[in-house]
Formats: structure tokens, C-alpha cells, sequence
């Protein structure tokens, strides 16, 4: 449960820049070049932070759901930092395209529902770790 917990501690850490970058993207005055560098920085990161949660060797069944869930979160931020890229820096622009990335705000709702994840997931942790202690 810790190395789970680790994980998404880094990856709601990671949440921040993740989501200024796809923000950037949609940013009034068109993307810059920082923007699509931010993008890289954080394609990168969340390309990590899904790796070493896959990597984890869960076989409790609540935590396989847990891990599963933050799987899909992070594989959605994922597609959201290539969306904002692609219609940030399209190569065929159109009034379409343009109204898209004008609605580009942040990373929305999954990311909230990731931190709450792992919040759950530390007061379970809390929890078991109360359970363990010895009583006094």
C-alpha cells in the first residue's frame, strides 16, 4: 500500500504543472513555444508515473482497483496533454480547431477524482497503520 501511495502522491505532485500546461495551450493568445515544451515536461512525467504504477506487484484486490482506477486517470491526462498539443499546434487550422483550443482550461474533473483517490487511499493507509500499532 505504500508504494501505491507513493506513486500517487507524486502523481497528484505532478498535477500542478500538468495541468498549467494543457491551460497554456488554450491560452487566449495563442500557444507559445513554452506551452509545447510544458506539454513535453508533462507527457514525460505522467509517461513515468504510469510506468512505476504498472510496475507495482499489487495482489490485494482492493488495491488492484485502486491502482487500475489511477491507471485510467493518468492514461486520461495523458490523452489530454496530446489533445491540447494537437489542437494547439495543428497543422490545418480551422474555426473548429480554434473554438477547441480556446475551451482548454487544465486537466478538469479526472484530476480532481485522482486526488480524492489518493486520498482515500492515505486514510486507508492511516487506518491499517493505526490496526498495527500496538496498544498501549
Amino acid at each position: 500500500m505504500r508504494a501505491l501511495l507513493a506513486v500517487l502522491d507524486d502523481t497528484v505532485a505532478a498535477q500542478s504543472p500538468v495541468d498549467a500546461a494543457v491551460a497554456a495551450c488554450g491560452s487566449p493568445d495563442g500557444a507559445t513555444g513554452q506551452a509545447a515544451q510544458d506539454c513535453g515536461r508533462a507527457a514525460r512525467t505522467l509517461l513515468r508515473l504510469r510506468a512505476r504504477l504498472g510496475e507495482l506487484p499489487i495482489t490485494e484486490p482492493d488495491l488492484i482497483d485502486v491502482q487500475a482506477s489511477a491507471g485510467r486517470l493518468l492514461a486520461y491526462d495523458q490523452w489530454m496533454v496530446q489533445q491540447a498539443l494537437n489542437v494547439a499546434f495543428t497543422t490545418h487550422p480551422d474555426a473548429r480547431t480554434e473554438a477547441a483550443r480556446l475551451e482548454l482550461n487544465g486537466l478538469g474533473r479526472p484530476a480532481d477524482t485522482l486526488r480524492r483517490l489518493r486520498d482515500a487511499l492515505a486514510r486507508m493507509s492511516r487506518v491499517a497503520e493505526e490496526c498495527r500499532a500496538p496498544a498501549p
